[in-house]
């Protein structure tokens, strides 16, 4: 798994650096993943899946799941609830006029899974690839987590 979190940044750094000049229309990264955080901080699974691309492709741990419908149901509808106070923290990012990209590690408060039950603390590692689509809007079209066990918090 590491390996293909390593693969994938020397690609997406071999393909940022090969550019000499910023386009004036290259994204923004750490301005989408904010939008991104602050609608899963939000609870807006609307505006979240708005923000993914048709042909996403999500992977956490054995779970690979493709397309906006299935990311859709699988990661956003069924984690959201779960989930608050999601953090990050930059190690690597970059951008083109195509594509921008994300890494670093992440930090969630987990809700009890039920009344009475402890509530947890999750951590681990992460990125995001954006590409801009044909209307020129930038998408979520892939997205990497590996996450430690949750811990109980005190």
């Amino acid at each position: 798994m590491k390996s293909l979190v390593c693969s994938v940044l020397v690609a997406a750094a071999a393909l940022t650096s090969s550019c000499s000049k910023a386009p004036a229309d290259t994204a923004n990264v750490q301005n989408l993943n904010r939008d991104f955080i602050n609608a899963w901080n939000s609870r807006d699974s609307g505006k979240i899946t708005g923000m993914i691309a048709d042909d996403i492709t999500f992977v956490q741990g054995n779970a690979h799941w493709k397309g906006k419908d299935e990311v859709g149901q699988k990661w956003v509808s069924a984690t959201i609830p779960t989930i608050a106070n999601l953090k990050t923290s930059v190690s690597s990012s970059n951008t083109d006029d195509n594509s921008a990209y994300e890494a670093g590690t992440f930090s969630v408060d987990v809700q009890p899974a039920g009344p009475g039950q402890p509530a947890g603390f999750g951590e681990g590692n992460y990125i995001f690839l954006w590409k801009k689509a044909a209307d020129n809007t930038w998408k979520l079209s892939y997205a990497q987590l590996e996450d430690l066990p949750v811990q109980r918090r005190n």
